[in-house]
């Protein structure tokens, strides 16, 4: 086999995320966006000892596995979504193949596998959509949306994307309109000129409210800006939508980075927070809060979580990577004392006020990195949920973590392979994994948590 030629063959199974993995002359050749069972064709870019990648040229037959018209008008061209030809049944399939391949040669005793349990929604789950304005191919027309599959610069405008409530596709079609209209730039990422930026949409599942910010640069301070702004607001504010505005915001961000940073931010109607409910407790979220993206499928999420931990009893528990404190707030009735760490001051701040709204005392929330607070608490957990962010724990966190000698660990994991990582450290301290689920918070795209309980065996 050499670089640069193609091939053609079927793909075998699938590791996480989406990297294919085909057999030919006895090698393995990872191809990623493919399915498993699909017969492709690929062109070899990498043809090193050990390591050999191809690039997908065409998938020439698709697999037993698929079988489903994809629902959405932007599957193919929008980079999000990456199941949606196969039934929600074999993506669940699919996604408990993908961990357990990933998890088993790791865990070092016999523990419980329970499977993954499916969101309640597969369809309009998502209550949170970061659009980003652009265009499809350059110097084309102004476009709102999602990144197009395997491009950094290009974008699809999504007002159709059926992850979401129709909500966002209203909000988003109107407010493309109207950039439009008025000849509004976008902000290029090569050369950091333009205005537009990002719609950033959040929406309550339970009350419908919801929050809509618009994201630009500082502009030149043109009549032109202020009055797209403007009109913009009034355009919001007059749209029949199935939900309420809670809040209109323009955030100006003059970072390079392609990401939703804040300079300045201005509440241009109403406020900057709106209320969610899960598991009959409230929540206040505002703009940069932490929340999970799937408001249904996190009571799910948690409500394993609350299994695993069991009778908390008159125990302290740490809730480490605590983001708005929902895990706290679901333990505190039930433990003596829960003390929450999250580096989003925000977060915090939001974390502190729910748990007053939802009368409890007995919850503490510390701003700060988690390899630094742990330092400054004086008390010592009995218990500690983990639940952090995609690339997992600091090795010298995860080693404070250890020394506090819990008798169990309730690990929360957004990406199986910062687990997998993780759980070796953890298992040579003396921690045995007990139980593993999963939970799909994610249909249609290639994510997946996973819950595991671990518990110290003494000598």
């Amino acid at each position: 086999m050499k670089k640069g030629e193609e091939y053609t063959a079927v793909v075998d199974y699938v590791n996480f995320p989406n990297k294919g993995i085909v057999k030919l002359e006895g090698e393995k050749i990872a191809v990623r966006g493919v399915l498993p069972g699909q017969e492709v064709r690929f062109q070899l870019k990498k043809a090193g000892a050990g390591k050999k990648e191809g690039r997908l040229l065409e998938v020439v037959a698709a697999s037993e596995r698929e079988g489903r018209i994809p629902p959405c008008p932007h599957f193919g061209k929008c980079g999000g979504c990456a199941y949606q030809t196969m039934p929600y049944t074999e993506q669940l399939r699919l996604k408990e193949e993908q961990v357990r391949r990933l998890l088993e040669p790791v865990l070092r005793t016999p523990y419980t596998w329970e499977g993954i349990l499916a969101s309640p929604e597969e369809f309009g789950y998502r209550n949170k959509m970061e659009y980003s304005f652009g265009d499809e191919c350059k110097d084309g027309p102004l476009t709102l949306g999602l990144h197009k599959k395997g491009s950094f610069y290009d974008v699809v405008t999504a007002e159709s994307c059926c992850i979401v409530h129709g909500d966002f596709g209203r909000l988003l079609a109107e407010t493309l309109e109207l950039a439009a209209q008025y000849g509004m730039t976008y902000y290029h990422k090569l050369t950091h000129q333009g205005y537009l930026r990002h719609l950033l949409v959040r929406r309550a599942v339970r009350t419908g409210e919801m929050l809509v910010h618009l994201v630009t640069s500082s502009g030149s301070a043109q009549e032109r800006e202020k009055e797209f702004l403007q009109t913009w607001e009034n355009r919001i504010k007059e749209l029949t939508l199935s939900g309420s505005v809670k809040g209109i915001i323009h955030i100006v961000n003059d970072h390079v980075a392609d990401a939703i940073l804040s300079d300045r931010t201005e509440i241009l109607y109403g406020d900057d927070f709106f209320s969610e409910e899960l598991l009959g407790l409230k929540f206040k979220i505002s703009t940069f809060s932490f929340f999970q993206t799937n408001s249904l499928g996190a009571e799910v999420l948690y409500e394993k979580v609350r299994e695993y931990v069991g009778e908390t009893g008159d125990r302290v528990v740490f809730d480490l990577y605590s983001g708005t404190g929902t895990i706290a707030q679901l333990l505190a009735p039930v433990a003596r004392k829960v003390i929450g760490v999250e580096i989003v001051e925000e977060a915090v701040l939001a974390a502190r006020e729910n748990a007053a709204r939802n009368g409890l005392e007995n919850c503490e929330f510390l701003a700060g990195d988690v390899l630094r607070v742990l330092d400054e608490i004086g008390e010592r957990p009995e218990l500690i949920v983990l639940d952090p962010p995609r690339d997992g724990i600091h090795p010298k966190a995860l080693q404070k973590i250890i020394s506090y000698g819990v008798e169990q660990l309730v690990y929360i994991s957004c990406k199986p392979t910062s687990l997998a990582r993780d759980l070796v450290p953890l298992q040579e301290a003396g921690y045995e994994v007990k139980r593993v689920c999963l939970v799909d918070m994610f249909p249609q795209t290639v994510n997946v948590e996973t819950v595991v309980l671990m518990s110290r065996v003494r000598d």
